[in-house]
């Protein structure tokens, strides 16, 4: 062996101990006659001590020692006269006796500290020493853990870990097929897997009954903060059971993976929303909830539950969703896992510092003052008044920034300019504030006094708050608010990453039109069951039909859903002929699916959670590929081994291809 002992092992009891070390040199100080050297692995840091009148040729040597060259140092461990108390082995140093210089190494690219001096590009291309920044690899022990307590809740619950293929058939399932070339029968194409769908649900066929598995997927599309081409899943499926028992089963997984790892509490059952009531409150099916800023309307229309939606289940208490726990929690080294370094503070992140929050009604999680009832719901108080932008909208709709009357007109042009970018296409925002002086809106010369009034109340404000309205078509506008929304949350500092308020959003609508084709696709996958009440409408009135489907949303961002699948052979047919299917390529395409639902398919169902996801939302970041060790960048290429690349002739030749440019 070449060490007795890691680099983050030394306490003061092992004083006097002769012991051997080995790892990177991180730096070190020459001071007269005396030369220390930090000595870094992955455990952690160890000083290292020479001294010229003891052992001046070995002082020398490590005089000569350059940053991150491997060495190997024996010596007796001493307590230290100058303690550092920014690291645990900071009471201790090594009296180096012996220094043995393992393998050089060139000055590096950027510095391996934990604040470097690397972009983005230049730390993926050089993604071996990226990793060994201290920061950077405590994303991969949390990811560690996550997996391990993935495992271990599943297995508690009998689900079987079992490994499906990786080069499959390709079959349409929403995104593109990374397609991968046979050479033993030239002309024909594997597919790389956009998840183990087809294969958990024959695993169910097979008797099965409960799988999973932490599984690699594949989706040529395009890339973004929170995507990879390729990327992995914790994929799930159980047998007999129906869409209660499997959302029951995975907030038992959500709840135990915050216990364990990050020691938060979540007593309360989780908040439920459909996915009509996410679209008109907060304009998209995965909302954050950590905040209020719930939408109002300020034109005619039934809200999602008079029309005969799901009411809204009560959301649990700041404590219940975790922003505390509501028992103390056993601490990393009592659950026997390594220990979680506590969270900087926002002010430690390099934001502002966020004073006391406010309560969920100040928030606007309820109105402080009553809402309209559906008569008054009812009366158009924003068309009709010589305002063209409204009165030629068809929906106008606005959120309650509380305590925000007191922005300046800069603020709220920055506002107006934010909503007008491309990626928003808004044109515009109205603004109502009410201040010491009362309501003044930037439409005073539309609307009066009274009219002004009554905007206020239909959306609870209350002295001291901003309101912000947008009009135009409704699904575009509801979409366009949500983005300035979320904006606002940023910018009033409501979404600290290390609050977390989880949602199940459920009966999505099972299809959607293609507005210029006029066809019909699978908003989930084409294996998705519709809701029994409404499986008789499949064909006849498909743009009604529900989805028995769900997504667990925290945050803001979809960790990933499910739903009840398909289990007979009549439906699925059915389910083939909306989507534009012909007979033959549904045999073509999934077959084999049909053929085993003849051969007595279970009633079955599952999810899937993007494990990247759930990883950095953990670590309190939105890119998740700090938390893949070796990912592509934003255009899919892997800088760092040069893929894709071209492959020679000879290759190309053996597999049949030819490549045109």
């Amino acid at each position: 062996m070449y060490r007795t002992h890691t680099c983050g092992e030394l306490r003061l009891a092992d004083a006097g101990k002769t012991v051997t070390l080995a790892g990177w040199v991180q730096r070190s100080r020459a001071m007269g006659g005396l030369t220390f050297v930090d000595l870094r692995d992955r455990y952690g840091i160890t000083q290292l001590s020479f001294n010229a009148e003891r052992d001046k040729a070995l002082c020398d040597q490590a005089n000569e020692l350059g940053r991150e060259y491997v060495v190997e140092a024996t010596g007796t461990v001493k307590e230290r006269e100058s303690k550092n108390k920014n690291i645990p082995t900071g009471e201790v140093e090594l009296i180096v006796t012996k220094l043995k210089v393992l393998n050089s190494a060139k000055t590096t690219p950027f510095t391996i500290e934990e604040e470097t001096d690397g972009g983005d590009d230049l730390r993926m291309k050089y993604r071996y020493l990226d990793l060994r920044r201290a920061n950077v690899r405590k994303n991969f022990e949390l990811r560690h853990r996550m997996a391990i307590e993935t495992r271990n809740y599943l297995s508690a619950q009998h689900f079987l870990e079992v490994e499906t293929p990786v080069l499959i058939k390709s079959t349409p399932e929403g995104a593109r097929d990374f397609v991968v070339p046979s050479r033993m029968h030239q002309g024909e194409f594997y597919a790389l897997p956009q998840s183990p769908q087809t294969f958990k649900q024959l695993l169910m066929v097979a008797g099965m009954d409960r799988y999973f598995q932490i599984v690699k997927c594949f989706r040529d599309e395009d890339l973004r903060a929170d995507r990879q081409p390729e990327f992995t899943q914790i994929d799930c499926e159980m047998a007999f059971v129906e869409q209660e028992d499997i959302l029951q089963m995975f907030e038992g997984l959500a709840k135990h993976l915050f216990k364990s790892v990050l020691g938060k509490e979540f007593n309360a059952p989780f908040q439920r929303m459909t996915y009509d009531e996410a679209m008109h409150y907060y304009g998209c099916d995965k909302p954050d909830l950590r905040f209020g800023m719930k939408f109002q309307t300020l034109t005619p229309g039934p809200s999602p539950e008079e029309r005969g939606g799901m009411p809204l289940t009560p959301g649990p208490s700041p404590g219940e969703r975790g922003g505390m726990p509501l028992t103390p929690g056993p601490s990393p080294e009592e659950r026997g896992g390594m220990p979680l370094a506590p969270g900087p503070s926002p002010g430690e992140r390099g934001g502002m510092p966020l004073t006391p929050g406010p309560s969920p009604g100040e928030r606007g999680g309820m109105p402080l003052t009553p809402g309209p009832s559906p008569e008054e719901r009812g009366v158009d108080l924003a068309r009709g008044h010589g305002f063209k932008v409204f009165d030629e909208a068809e929906l106008v709709v606005g959120i309650n920034a509380e305590g925000c009357a007191g922005w300046s007109r800069k603020q709220t042009d920055a506002l107006i300019d934010f909503v007008k970018r491309p990626q928003i296409g808004a044109s515009g925002i109205v603004f109502l504030k009410w201040t010491e002086e009362g309501l003044k809106s930037t439409v005073d010369k539309f609307f009066t006094p009274d009219q002004l009034q009554q905007w206020a109340a239909r959306c609870g404000m209350k002295q001291g708050d901003l309101l912000c309205i947008m009009a135009g078509k409704a699904d575009k506008t509801r979409k366009q608010l949500n983005e300035l929304r979320l904006h606002l949350g940023d910018l009033c500092n409501l979404r600290d990453p290390w609050t977390f308020s989880p949602l199940w959003v459920v009966d999505f609508p099972l299809l959607e039109q293609d507005e210029e084709s006029g066809r019909w696709h699978a908003m989930h996958h084409p294996f998705t069951a519709p809701k029994p009440e409404d499986a008789h409408k499949l064909e006849s009135d498909p743009g009604s039909v529900k989805a028995n489907a769900y997504d667990l949303v925290i945050n803001g961002t979809e960790i990933g859903g499910g739903s009840i699948r398909i289990h007979d052979r009549t439906m699925q047919e059915a389910m083939f002929r909306v989507l534009g299917f012909s007979d033959a390529d549904a045999r073509a395409k999934f077959g084999f699916l049909m053929e085993a639902f003849e051969y007595g398919a279970p009633p079955h169902g599952g999810a899937a959670f993007g494990f990247d996801r759930w990883v950095s939302l953990f670590g309190g970041r939105s890119d998740i590929r700090e938390f893949i060790a070796f990912p592509k960048n934003n255009a899919g290429k892997d800088v760092m081994i040069d893929a894709p690349s071209p492959i020679d002739a000879e290759q190309l030749k053996e597999l049949g291809l030819a490549v045109k440019h």
